[in-house]
């Protein structure tokens, strides 16, 4: 179905010499893959993806919900639940004071329900800015609450994960978020209900682990770094050389984790065509 619909994407390797390139003026910001400058106003018009390579920058929860869902119809959920240091582990209240100062969230992920290209959908949006994204046990809780309403209201449920992976501050408590929201998502997949997992860079550790890698359609930001250890780890205890972009999204879609890597542009697109084919013309 999914071959037929989209079609499958020839990913041809550019030699770094032959990317495009324009140099950077002061107060631009500078691609990382090919050193263009790229002003404010070509971020934005281009949803922070460089205009003239396609490398894309990371987007913060609140960005990627406004670029995704209908203009004032997201509901956010749990705005109250907030982590606290269960074990007592050194430093770890100072941490979660500072990111919430910084991010102005109260945890590593928005939930709530929203008008996603005319249909109604639970989305879980993450922010790598807030301890890298990690899973820790409100996170768990958010998600698992968030696919418990998305059966009540029978709706698609999409995560946008990005992840540095579970919460070392919180230990065990950490780990269990994985055993539990998989858990949540089996009752939904009972339900027949969908459920659309896109993974950007990085998702990393328990989250594609768990509920992450649990999608009915799995997607993935060109370029995304997507595993449980990171190379240089396996490197390291294998003491053996890689293959290139081993992990990156291309690769995985290649060895069949992912289902579709989608440019950031067409993303919106792609998640309304594959939600007309699950729903058809129930709008929710």
């Amino acid at each position: 179905m999914l071959k037929r619909s989209f079609g499958k994407t020839k990913y041809i390797p550019v030699p770094q010499d032959a990317l495009p390139y324009r140099p950077a003026k002061p107060g631009q910001a500078v691609c990382p893959q090919c050193t263009s400058g790229i002003s404010e106003e070509e971020m934005q018009e281009n949803f922070k993806v460089c205009p003239f390579c396609r490398h894309h920058f990371p987007m913060n929860a609140h960005e990627r919900l406004s670029w995704i869902a209908e203009a004032g119809s997201f509901e956010e959920w749990d705005t109250g639940l907030s982590s606290y240091n269960p074990l007592e582990f050194p430093g770890y209240d100072e941490k979660l004071a500072d990111a919430r100062e910084k991010t102005g969230l109260q945890e590593a992920i928005i939930t709530g329900v929203a008008r996603v290209q005319g249909y109604q959908v639970v989305l879980g949006i993450m922010d790598s800015r807030f301890l890298m994204g990690s899973m820790g046990s409100v996170v768990g809780e958010k998600i698992s609450r968030a696919i418990e309403k998305a059966m009540e209201l029978g709706c698609p449920f999409i995560t946008f994960a990005v992840a540095g992976g579970a919460r070392m501050q919180e230990g065990m408590l950490s780990l269990m978020q994985m055993a539990k929201t998989s858990a949540a998502l089996e009752r939904f997949h009972k339900r027949g209900l969908l459920y659309i997992s896109v993974m950007t860079h990085p998702t990393v550790g328990g989250v594609p682990a768990s509920f992450a890698g649990l999608g009915d359609i799995i997607i993935g930001e060109p370029g995304a770094l997507i595993g449980f250890t990171g190379p240089r780890v396996i490197e390291q205890t294998l003491g053996q050389r890689l293959p290139e972009r081993f992990q990156r999204a291309e690769f995985q879609l290649e060895h069949g984790m992912l289902d579709l890597v989608v440019d950031r542009a067409e993303l919106p697109a792609v998640i309304g065509q594959i939600l007309r084919l699950h729903l058809g013309g129930n709008h929710g």
